[in-house]
C-alpha cells in the first residue's frame, strides 16, 4: 500500500495487455482486433505532431532542469513511435498541459493531492490532454533521494497519449512507478502499446531504446539554450536547486558540493566562484553523496555509493578510494556529520543513523539506531552541519531543520536559501534574498 502508485484507474489495462501479448501468435486476425480496440473515440490523438506546455514546476527544482526532464520524457515515447512533440509558446494553446497543483484542484476530492507521500500524479486520456502532479511532493531529478520526477513525467505522459496501465510488472506503464536502472526504461509491452496507437518510428525500422542510467541526474544538466527566468541569473547555482553534499571546517568555512564543482562560503556568507573537485582533491569522483570534515584533525571525508575517501589537505590519506561496506556502512548514504559531543562521524541513511569509529570506516557496536533518537529530523536528509552555537542544521531539498544539540530535538525549521544568510544566498546589493 505504501509503494508509489499512479492515481489513474486500471480500467481496460488487462484487456489491452492480453490482446497485445496474444497478437504475435494470432496472426492477422489478432492484429485486426487490436486495431479495433484502440480505434474507440477518445482513446488516441488523431494526429502525430503534438504540442505541450509546462505550466509551472516545483519551487525547489531549477526550471531548466525540469524542462530538460520534460523534453526527455516526451522524446522517450517519440523514439519508439511515429509521434513528434514540440514545446508550445507559453501564451499559445497546447495539446498536452503539465501542471503542478496543491490539494483540491477541481478534479474531485478523490483526486485531491495530499502532500508528500500518497497520491503523486494523475493524467487524462486524449483528448483532454492534461497531467497533474502534486506540487508539495518531495520531487527530485536525481535517483539518489526524493521522488524521481522524470519517471513520473514519462508515465503520466503515456496516459495523455492514450495508454492504460499495463499488468506487466517491469513496464513503465505499470501502476506502480518503476525505478531508474540499467535496463531500458520502456518495456516490450510499452513499445507495443504506443505503436498499436500511432505506428512505428517514421523512417526507422528499429525503435531506439534508452536505459535508465542515462536519466539519473537532470539537476546536473546545463542545457546550452535554456532561458533562465527571474532571479535564477544571480547567485551560486546551489541556491536555486539542491546540492549533493555540504560540510564545514574548524574555521566555520562551509563547503557546498554539486556535480563536479564546489563552493567555499565564509562565516559571514561570502561565496567563492565554483571550483573543480579534481583540482582540490585529486581522484575524487563527481556527484558525491555525503561529506564531512573532522573538527579534530581537519581531514575531509567523502562518500559515494559503496566507496569513501579521506583527504588531509589535497593528499589522499589512504592513497585510493576505500570500499566502506566492509566496515558495515550502508551504500549511498544521505549525509554525514562530525558530531562534537561524540567526537565521531555520524552517517545518516533513510530512517537510521550510524556512528563511526574514530579515524576509521567502521561502524561502532550497537549501531545503526533509529532516527527517532534525533526527534523531528526527517528521513533522507541531504546534508547536516554543526554550528558555532552548538546546534545542528539538517537539510533536505529547499528546507532546513534546526536541532538543539543538548536536547537532540528539532526546535525550528524553514527555507535555508531565504532564511539563513550564512548559506551565501543573500543578495547584498538589494538588501534582500534572491528568492
Amino acid at each position: 500500500m505504501t509503494r508509489p502508485r499512479c492515481g489513474v484507474a486500471d480500467t481496460g489495462g488487462h484487456a489491452a495487455w492480453t490482446e497485445r501479448t496474444n497478437a504475435p501468435f494470432g496472426g492477422h486476425r489478432a492484429k485486426m482486433r487490436r486495431k479495433k480496440r484502440f480505434a474507440k473515440p477518445g482513446n488516441k490523438w488523431y494526429k502525430q505532431h503534438l504540442s505541450y506546455h509546462l505550466v509551472n514546476w516545483p519551487e525547489h527544482l531549477p526550471e531548466p532542469a525540469v524542462r530538460g526532464a520534460v523534453r526527455a520524457a516526451f522524446q522517450l515515447w517519440s523514439n519508439v513511435s511515429a509521434l513528434e512533440f514540440w514545446e508550445a509558446p507559453a501564451t499559445g494553446p497546447a495539446d498536452i498541459r503539465l501542471t503542478f497543483f496543491q490539494g483540491d484542484h477541481n478534479d474531485g476530492l478523490a483526486n485531491a493531492f495530499d502532500g508528500p507521500g500518497g497520491a503523486l500524479a494523475h493524467a487524462f486520456l486524449p483528448r483532454r490532454g492534461e497531467a497533474h502532479f502534486d506540487r508539495e511532493e518531495r520531487w527530485s531529478l536525481s535517483r539518489r533521494r526524493g521522488r524521481n520526477l522524470f519517471v513520473v513525467l514519462a508515465h503520466e505522459i503515456g496516459h495523455t497519449l492514450g495508454l492504460p496501465h499495463s499488468p506487466a510488472p517491469r513496464a513503465l506503464m505499470a501502476p506502480y512507478y518503476k525505478k531508474l536502472g540499467r535496463e531500458a526504461l520502456l518495456s516490450y509491452d510499452d513499445v507495443l502499446a504506443v505503436q498499436s496507437l500511432y505506428g512505428k518510428p517514421l523512417g526507422r525500422s528499429v525503435a531506439t531504446q534508452l536505459p535508465g542510467k542515462l536519466f539519473t541526474d537532470f539537476e546536473a544538466w546545463n542545457p546550452p539554450n535554456s532561458q533562465s527566468r527571474g532571479p535564477e541569473t544571480r547567485g551560486p547555482k546551489y541556491c536555486h536547486a539542491s546540492f549533493d553534499a555540504i560540510t564545514v571546517d574548524a574555521q566555520w568555512r562551509m563547503y557546498v558540493f554539486k556535480g563536479s564543482h564546489f563552493w567555499e562560503v565564509t562565516a559571514d556568507g561570502n561565496v567563492s566562484e565554483p571550483s573543480p573537485l579534481q583540482k582540490r582533491w585529486p581522484g575524487l569522483l563527481p556527484n558525491i553523496e555525503a561529506a564531512a570534515v573532522s573538527l579534530e584533525d581537519g581531514d575531509f571525508y567523502f562518500f559515494k555509493g559503496s566507496r569513501c575517501w579521506r583527504f588531509q589537505g589535497p593528499k589522499s590519506v589512504w592513497g585510493f578510494a576505500q570500499r566502506c561496506r566492509a566496515g558495515g556502512l550502508p551504500r549511498h548514504p544521505d549525509a554525514v556529520l562530525f558530531f562534537p559531543p561524540l567526537r565521531r562521524l555520524v552517517l545518516f541513511k533513510g530512517s537510521r543513523y550510524y556512528v563511526l569509529a574514530r579515524g576509521a570506516m567502521q561502524v561502532e557496536p550497537y549501531y545503526p539506531r533509529s532516527l527517532r533518537d534525533w526527534a523531528g529530523v526527517p528521513e533522507e536528509v541531504s546534508g547536516a552541519l554543526p554550528r558555532p552555537d552548538g546546534s545542528i542544521i539538517f537539510f533536505r531539498d529547499d528546507h532546513y531543520w534546526h536541532l538543539d544539540q543538548a536536547k537532540l530535538r528539532v526546535t525550528s525549521s524553514g527555507r535555508w536559501a531565504t532564511e539563513l544568510p550564512w548559506m551565501g544566498c543573500w543578495n547584498a546589493n538589494s538588501g534582500g534574498t534572491l528568492f
